[in-house]
Order: C-alpha cells, then structure tokens, then sequence
C-alpha cells in the first residue's frame, strides 16, 4: 500500500504560481509513472500533467500546457506540479496518483494509489 500526500495548495490571485508537492510513504515509487489529476465542483476529474517513472517524459492537458510543470525526485519519493499564470478556471482540488507501471497513462482508471487532494482557489 502506497500513501500519497498532496501539499502547497492554497489561493492565489489571477496570474500566479504554487508549487504543489506530493510526498509517496513507500518505496518503490521510484518505479511507477505518476500523474496529476484535477476536480472542480460539479466537473468530472480530469488529467492534468503525467510523468514516466525516470522522469524522461511528460505529457499534459491542453489546457494546462506551457503553464504548468510536472516534475519528480525519486531519491526523495516526491513529485511535483509548478503551476504560474494562474487561472480562475484552475479552481480545483489536484490529485496525484500512482500509475499501474512505468510509463505515460492518459486515463484516471490507469492509476492505482490516490491522495487525498489539496484545494486550489484561482480568485480573479
């Protein structure tokens, strides 16, 4: 059993940055793709960022893309979601989560270990 904890959630105003960091309790987590995922009130959760499990590739939504960074430190069982140029409509509570294995998983169903979340409030 892997436990995830999400932080550096927070509210920030239109064009700002957080950094959220979510911490693994177990090891191997250096093993497994990790993703972010996002839900705002009323919404569907939906992908955010994803990184494979050495950090050589990444993949992000659309909506995010140029914006947001998803990175991790395995020594550390730690990975990372640097968010700048904030926006309203990023109003959400982010997710991370463990993948089945290694590599770059589009879908939620495709991750296995989830954390709690951390609210995140863009004002405008």
């Amino acid at each position: 059993q892997v436990q995830l904890v999400e932080s550096g959630g927070g509210l920030v105003q239109a064009g700002g940055s957080l950094r959220l960091s979510c911490a693994a309790s177990a090891r191997p987590f250096g093993s497994y793709g990790i993703g972010w995922f996002r839900q705002a009130p009323g919404k569907e959760r939906e992908f955010v960022a994803r990184i494979r499990w050495n950090g050589g590739s990444t993949h992000y939504a659309d909506s995010v893309k140029g914006r947001f960074t998803i990175s991790r430190d395995n020594a550390n069982n730690t990975v990372y979601l640097q968010m700048n140029s904030l926006k309203p409509e990023d109003t959400a509570v982010y997710y991370c989560a463990v993948a089945k294995g290694r590599g770059l998983y589009p879908t939620a169903i495709e991750y296995v270990y989830w954390g709690q979340g951390t609210q995140v409030t863009v004002s405008s």
